[in-house]
């Protein structure tokens, strides 16, 4: 991945980690490696009681290249590496208190200065 794909990635997750944290859920773990599968959970949060997976894809508004909207980038094979991340989290990390469980996905499409200029939050996506 290029660097400037990185920032793009992070810029959007700290877009969504402020936004919900402004909404009161509370951020348990950003970039979430773990040892027994490959990849990484963008954010892990509580919303009243519920503990949230939380994928965040984020695109530059004006791409003419790649899916029409960022959230069809979670597509079948990534909600699957996804799961396999969450439960080897969920079996490799100190669990906070919880009451549900759930995976969301945040979309983003970045305005040239940075700022969202679309936003989609799609809750129990899968």
């Amino acid at each position: 991945m290029t660097e400037a794909r990185q920032q793009l990635g992070r810029r959007g997750e700290d877009l969504v980690a402020s936004r919900l944290t402004a909404e009161g859920w509370r951020i348990v773990a950003r970039n979430c490696r773990v040892s027994a599968v490959r990849g990484e959970l963008d954010l892990v949060a509580i919303d009243r009681g519920t503990l949230v997976f939380v994928e965040v894809k984020t695109m530059r508004a004006g791409t003419r290249f790649g899916p029409e909207t960022p959230a069809a980038m979670v597509g079948p094979r990534k909600r699957a590496k996804l799961r396999a991340l969450v439960g080897a989290w969920l079996r490799e990390s100190e669990v906070p208190a919880h009451n549900g469980i759930r995976c969301d996905v945040v979309a983003l499409r970045l305005g040239p200065n940075g700022s969202p200029v679309e936003w989609t939050h799609i809750r129990a996506a899968f």
